[in-house]
């Protein structure tokens, strides 16, 4: 196999179809630039993952995700679960077709799809962090690997109810924001135990939380504004119990990056966490709903190599 083949995996679903209507016009400029590709499509949920680790096991070592943050998740997941080559030894790119596209901002990947053509030709790469996550579904304790940011609390039920919707079918940019209005009326706070790289670091009640090693989620949300790929950290970003007025008053500080001013808000930088809640709560992993509480996340630092954007300074 020509070591500089690329395993394209297409997303159809991404951006309410946005994939597949765009992947002629995307196949024919990353022909048209001379790069060597195979490509396949995703069939059901999860099966990006499925698609990774058979394209490890045949000897690609170069995997493009076209489509959104989700497909980036599973990606990176079955980058894990292969066994074939450590995880660095594959080159990780993405084309975005999705909605929110919150991974790519950290590493300014072009929606042009033109420039972000130019980025596969030029493939210069770093080494991000990520953190393995461990939580419970349905009594079972499940583990995935996160690339961005998880959500906690409040963030957490939101996602998990968009999820729900466009699992039956509804798509539309509305839909998160019905998402956040429905969820904003019923929501309270939970009680929050935080352990920090084995210290106390929070008990009390919590209204949402952030764990990052990116920045940005929830469509341009700097929740995690100190956040760096490669700083061997988690940040973790906690609002304490406010009041529903307080949230929306303070709701525009979500997207300035300046949110650690509001003084219910908490920070804390870590490379382990032990989360336990009363009730029991929810979490999404990369804009995805997975779980339930306990939680555990774990740093594993320097672990994927990310073809990044022209402008991005290495």
């Amino acid at each position: 196999m020509n070591p500089e083949s690329w395993l394209v995996i297409v997303n159809p679903k991404a951006g309410s179809g946005k994939g597949l209507k765009d992947w002629p016009k995307i196949s024919n400029q990353m022909y048209n630039a001379g790069l060597v590709f195979t490509c396949v499509f995703t069939e059901h949920k999860y099966h990006a993952i499925e698609l990774t680790v058979q394209g490890v096991n045949r000897g690609f070592r170069n995997i493009l995700a076209v489509g959104g943050d989700g497909t980036i998740h599973e990606v990176v997941n079955g980058l894990f679960i292969q066994k074939a080559v450590p995880t660095t030894e594959v080159s990780l790119a993405v084309i975005p077709t999705g909605t929110g596209n919150d991974w790519i901002r950290m590493y300014g990947i072009s929606k042009t799809y033109s420039e972000a053509v130019k980025s596969l030709v030029q493939k210069r790469t770093v080494l991000q962090d990520v953190a393995k996550v461990e939580f419970f579904e349905t009594r079972v304790a499940h583990t995935r690997y996160m690339a961005n940011v998880a959500g906690l609390g409040f963030d957490a039920i939101v996602n998990l109810k968009y999820n729900m919707l466009k699992d039956k079918g509804k798509y539309g940019g509305r839909l998160y924001l019905e998402s956040t209005l429905s969820t904003f009326l019923r929501h309270s706070s939970s009680k929050f135990s935080i352990i920090a790289d084995g210290e106390l670091f929070y008990e009390g009640l919590v209204f949402s939380g952030a764990v990052g090693i990116g920045r940005y989620n929830g469509g341009g949300m700097l929740q995690t504004p100190n956040a760096y790929v490669d700083d061997g950290l988690m940040d973790l970003t906690i609002i304490k119990h406010m009041s529903k007025f307080r949230v929306v008053k303070d709701f525009k500080h979500l997207f300035s990056g300046d949110i650690y001013s509001i003084n219910k808000v908490l920070f804390k930088q870590c490379k382990s966490l032990e989360i336990r809640t009363e009730p029991e709560t929810r979490i999404e992993i990369d804009g995805e709903a997975v779980g339930a509480s306990p939680f555990k996340f774990t740093l594993v630092p320097h672990s994927i190599k990310v073809v990044v954007g022209q402008t991005y300074k290495i």
